[in-house]
């Protein structure tokens, strides 16, 4: 993707001032993209090009993160956390994907559809790296035959159990009727639920992101889930 942000990390501890978090309510929102497919010029990544495209129209940054580029190894509960120093230490792909996580302030997840499920890889992604999902909202690309319900069902499940914000819709992608041969976009609705997509995670990704940051620095504010990320 052309003319991608580099991402950086950013700090969530709760030694914010006010003024961090009226900088926070003016700057620019990152959006990060993850593919989860392993097939190169995939349906479902094509389609999250298209939204990160879409969204830097609506005053953010953009940033894809293709799994199939990373040999992320295979998630064991016994191992380190993402949190943990030694987990970053031991493994610059791993360091990479922290640290575009904690930039990120929204998150777009793409999968191709697998018998109902989504793709071993991006479920692996999301065993290592659920942490960093708290107070982030969360937008959902499937490409399936048979709109990929079930597996935007599951992407939503895990999230949530994580503490993130999902979109109420998603968009399903069926690739040999919304694109032509050469990759382009023929299917005038999905150009539409693409365009809403894009819009809407900026727009309410930034709420649901400056009020949970807010919250976080608040110390006299107890009754949130957010309190819960403060460092103690």
């Amino acid at each position: 993707m052309n003319n991608i942000a580099r991402p950086q990390t950013q700090s969530l501890n709760s030694s914010q001032n006010a003024d961090q978090e009226n900088t926070h309510q003016q700057r620019t929102i990152n959006v990060l993209g993850v593919a989860g497919s392993m097939r190169q010029d995939s349906y479902s990544t094509l389609g999250l090009r298209m939204v990160l495209e879409e969204a830097k129209k609506h005053y953010s940054e953009s940033y894809l993160l293709e799994l199939r580029d990373i040999s992320l190894p295979l998630y064991d509960p016994s191992g380190p956390s993402s949190n943990d120093p030694s987990f970053n230490n031991s493994n610059n792909v791993l360091e990479k994907i922290t640290t575009a996580l904690k930039w990120a302030d929204v998150l777009v997840l793409a999968s191709p559809d697998y018998h109902g499920s989504m793709s071993g890889t991006l479920k692996n992604f999301l065993d290592y790296f659920w942490e960093d999902f708290a107070g982030k909202t969360f937008g959902y690309i499937i490409a399936s035959h048979e709109k990929g319900l079930t597996v935007a069902d599951q992407m939503r499940t895990a999230v949530r159990q994580c503490y993130g914000w999902s979109m109420p819709y998603n968009i399903s992608i069926n690739g040999e009727k919304d694109f032509d041969s050469k990759g382009n976009l023929v299917n005038s609705a999905l150009v539409k639920r693409i365009k809403m997509l894009a819009r809407d995670l900026v727009t309410y990704g930034a709420l649901i992101r400056r009020q949970f940051l807010q919250d976080v620095a608040d110390h006299q504010l107890l009754d949130t889930f957010a309190s819960h990320y403060r460092d103690l």
